[in-house]
């Protein structure tokens, strides 16, 4: 075995054993806490979700409530919400699906109090800019002792943030869909190539900084989400007759313990690593946006923010599971490792011969490029944090080196290196919330007083 090999191997196990049942426990456990303290906020305050949206910002920060979330959206719903899910269905059968949603669901109540304390306890940086994000709940909100803990989140930020599995099935999608059948072969260098091309795009946008992001976002997350709508829309009422059974095979593998509960275990923390990925909720870089906001009413903004789990892991990742359970062809890749995007594209062409890989390319495009615009934000404040605001420029241009590194290394070690990341941000962002718990619960209780 070679020094690569035992590296991979080595990354590979650790990030499966911190992500196993120590991040179920924080995420779910944590998620499931916050939901119950809150008064099942989701889903009794959802109406006011939508209609916060609708309240013009007014206070310090950098863009809209609106555009935070669309922004936090931009991120969120990208190469996870196909890639991703087909890796969950492809490690855990249907059932993870289900736990995807109990994840989302878990995750609206999460992301409530992200939000709201984001708003609740910001500081300001060394140019006297007002900022949000884990690093200054802690130190504002608990207490300037644990600046360890914010440095420990943004040290990891800087890594979790770095975008690299977009990049890499995104080469992957090209590659399979575009060159390969046209007889290129795939080597180094047309990876490589192709993650020259992804830096050079992604920096046009990232270089401007939060205003253009947002801006970016707020035009594109509306769209790419209808045509994921309209694309999903269409497949269902071709196939409408194979529709209940994608719902029988969702619910039947979740709580099936024919395997015993080992295996049901695992199916579920495999649904809820995914959707750690896909939605973010208690991750942290959500506070990141949502603190930049243009509002002075915690509770409102924690309002907006627990509409994107809903949107991400409940509406885009169920829309991915319906054709890739619709085709089955995730049986077809049993024992060739992990394979995400080509499972998705697999099973669009089953479902739609010869145009749906292409259909699904494009959004696939969208998707990969949405995330990486926004993910370059939290790195450079993680940064900006460590190092300072001047310093914080170079992140940029690591993150666009690591774009193109991502490109050309395996799927494997990609999946493992972001999922430890998020699980060790996950680490000081959880405690925060869950300390300053009943300071937001206060705060509710003002709020929904006089609304």
């Amino acid at each position: 075995m070679t020094l690569t090999e035992t590296l991979r191997d080595a990354i590979v196990a650790t990030s499966d054993f911190i992500c196993g049942y120590p991040l179920f426990v924080l995420l779910i456990g944590g998620g499931l806490f916050l939901f119950l303290y809150s008064g099942a906020v989701p889903i009794r305050r959802l109406g006011s979700s939508f209609r916060s949206l609708g309240t013009k910002s007014s206070g310090e920060g950098q863009i809209s409530s609106f555009q935070a979330l669309m922004s936090t959206i931009s991120s969120t719903v990208g190469m996870g919400n196909i890639a991703g899910v087909a890796i969950a269905i492809f490690m855990g059968g249907p059932g993870a699906i289900f736990w995807m949603w109990v994840s989302a669901i878990l995750g609206m109540a999460t992301k409530f109090f992200e939000g709201t304390l984001a708003i609740m306890y910001r500081g300001h940086d060394e140019d006297g800019q007002i900022q949000g994000g884990p690093m200054y709940v802690i130190t504002e909100g608990i207490s300037k002792k644990l600046k360890p803990l914010s440095i420990f989140f943004c040290i990891f930020g800087l890594i979790g943030c770095l975008c690299v599995m977009q990049a890499n099935q995104l080469v992957e999608a090209y590659t399979t869909v575009v060159t390969e059948p046209m007889g290129i072969e795939t080597t180094f260098w047309m990876k490589f190539a192709f993650g020259i091309l992804i830096g050079a795009l992604v920096s046009l946008v990232v270089v401007g900084g939060i205003s253009r992001i947002s801006k970016i976002a707020t035009k594109i997350v509306p769209t790419m989400v209808a045509l994921y709508f309209l694309l999903v829309f269409v497949v269902i009422v071709m196939h409408f007759d194979r529709l209940p059974g994608v719902f029988v095979e969702i619910f039947s593998n979740a709580f099936n313990m024919k395997a015993g509960f080992g295996a049901l275990a695992g199916v579920a923390i495999i649904g809820a690593r995914r959707a750690m990925y896909v939605n973010e909720a208690g991750v942290g870089t959500a506070s990141i946006m949502h603190g930049s906001s243009m509002n002075n009413e915690p509770v409102r903004e924690g309002l907006i923010a627990m509409m994107g789990p809903a949107i991400d892991s409940g509406l885009v990742c169920t829309l991915t599971a319906i054709p890739i359970l619709m085709s089955g062809v995730w049986h077809d890749f049993a024992g060739e490792g992990i394979k995400g995007l080509t499972i998705a594209l697999s099973a669009y062409e089953s479902l739609l011969p010869g145009i749906g890989k292409y259909l699904l390319l494009v959004i696939v495009t969208i998707f990969a490029f949405s995330t990486m615009f926004s993910y370059s934000y939290y790195g450079t404040k993680c940064t900006a944090y460590l190092f300072g605001n001047k310093n914080s420029k170079y992140y940029i241009y690591f993150y666009l080196l690591m774009l193109v590194v991502a490109c050309i290394i395996s799927l494997d070690t990609v999946v493992s290196i972001m999922d430890m990341a998020f699980a060790l941000m996950a680490v000081p962002t959880m405690i925060s919330l869950i300390v300053l718990s009943p300071k937001a619960k206060a705060e509710m209780k003002r709020y929904f007083g006089n609304n």
